[in-house]
């Protein structure tokens, strides 16, 4: 933003890479990604597998609790690996480049609905080439195979 930080946490489904949940946040608490995760766990169901960086959120006792209770196997990447988990660090690359630097956030309010819309575009009406030109929306309705990643 024009004035400090904000920090952004996505659920995407690896096979479909699908933002399935998203929440955006002024501190690094883990409380907003973790109802991220809640959201995306009661609307889609539990995954095998779920990855994650190693950041202090994703390490948490309350983070990796609610993953244990659901028997949802935990992998996170390497320290400083971030090709470990290549789909999300591909999202927060195109969500910079496309809406995020070509807008002057004034606000978080604001930051919301550009991140809100763009997530809309992403999800149901960009192509992806790695989804034979297909939306992940479309894929996501085609698989029930669901792999998170965060």
């Amino acid at each position: 933003m024009r004035s400090g930080f904000l920090y952004l946490v996505a659920i995407m489904d690896w096979a479909t890479r699908k933002v399935l949940s998203w929440r955006l946040s002024n501190t690094m608490h883990a409380d907003f990604c973790m109802e991220a995760l809640h959201e995306a766990l009661g609307r889609f169901g539990k995954p095998e597998i779920f990855n994650t960086d190693q950041g202090s959120q994703f390490t948490s006792a309350d983070w990796t609790g609610i993953l244990t209770k659901a028997e949802v196997k935990i992998s996170m990447d390497g320290r400083g690996r971030f090709l470990d988990n290549i789909f999300i660090e591909r999202l927060w690359r195109s969500l910079k480049q496309e809406p995020v630097y070509l807008s002057e956030i004034e606000n978080g309010f604001q930051a919301e609905r550009v991140i809100e819309n763009w997530f809309g575009f992403y999800n149901a009406i960009r192509l992806h080439a790695a989804l034979h030109n297909r939306t992940p929306d479309h894929v996501y309705g085609l698989t029930n195979v669901t792999k998170l990643a965060a």
